[in-house]
């Protein structure tokens, strides 16, 4: 039976070329991060010769930028491309802390993630009466500045919320609540929130029109402690009997009706970040 030569059935890969090594057709090699085929059989010739190779992959084009990342970056940073076009990297930020957009929006921050950063809420489990002193007054701890908070940073928002049931006994009752507030440790206090409470119902017990209301200090520019207190001004002829009480309503006015479960006296203060929200102040004489 004759013998048929099929030659090679598939090309070879012969690994980088090698000037002084003898390939044969169909021989693959690498050069110059290239690969190359041979189409007739050749020795010493380099594979940049048409007539023996045949290229089959080409290399790409270089990087414009080269830049090692690992050695531009330090752990944990994050890599960006800056205005410049060079590369850069961002230090991890703190618990809590977000990615953002910077304040001049050139770049990248970490920083707030929310605009509330602090709470504090103060109550006061028993109530207190007003007894026959109708005078003008700050009223018992922690509505006597007892109740502070003190900003992260200076252009903070601070809010306070303050609620405060009034109970009028058998008769009419009226006064007026001014919040106030302190930067300097208590010696000084302005006012920045008023509320009223009035009410009658001749012959019977009752509660209602309590002190309540949620007011801004204006920006003081200042981490100081923010001192806040209830500056009570009742009617000299019906000033209102028991504060804080948060017994039923048909009850008498006593100091003892007071349910621990259900305070009936608290005053909330609240940190926002000026970063997240701004607070524009406008006052009319």
């Amino acid at each position: 039976m004759a013998t048929v030569n099929l030659g090679r059935i598939k090309p070879v890969f012969r690994g980088a070329y090698n000037n002084s090594t003898a390939y044969v057709i169909d021989d693959i090699v690498t050069a110059s991060n290239e690969t190359f085929i041979a189409i007739a059989a050749t020795q010493g010739n380099a594979t940049t010769d048409a007539s023996k190779w045949t290229k089959l992959a080409a290399k790409g084009a270089d990087g414009a930028d080269g830049t090692d990342v690992a050695a531009t970056l330090a752990n944990k940073e994050i890599a960006f491309k800056t205005n410049a076009g060079a590369l850069d990297g961002i230090p991890i930020g703190t618990a809590g802390q977000a990615l953002k957009v910077n304040s001049g929006a050139t770049g990248y921050e970490f920083g707030v993630a929310g605009g509330l950063l602090q709470v504090k809420t103060f109550r006061k489990t028993s109530g207190w009466s007003q007894g026959a002193n109708s005078t003008d007054r700050v009223e018992a701890a922690p509505f006597d500045g007892t109740a502070s908070i003190t900003p992260s940073a200076t252009n903070s928002i601070i809010m306070a919320y303050i609620h405060i049931v009034v109970k009028h006994g058998t008769t009419w009752r009226s006064g007026v609540g001014r919040l106030q507030f302190s930067t300097d440790g208590g010696s000084n206090y302005s006012d920045f929130g008023m509320m009223t409470s009035s009410a009658y119902n001749g012959g019977t017990n009752m509660s209602g029109n309590d002190y309540a209301g949620m007011f801004v200090i204006p920006n003081q520019n200042t981490t100081n402690a923010h001192k806040v207190r209830f500056y009570h001004m009742p009617h000299d002829n019906g000033h209102n009997n028991v504060l804080g009480g948060s017994i039923d309503t048909s009850v008498s006015d006593t100091t003892g009706n007071v349910s621990t479960y259900a305070t009936g006296a608290t005053l909330t203060l609240f940190e926002y970040a000026g970063a997240i929200a701004t607070l524009s102040t406008t006052a009319w004489g």
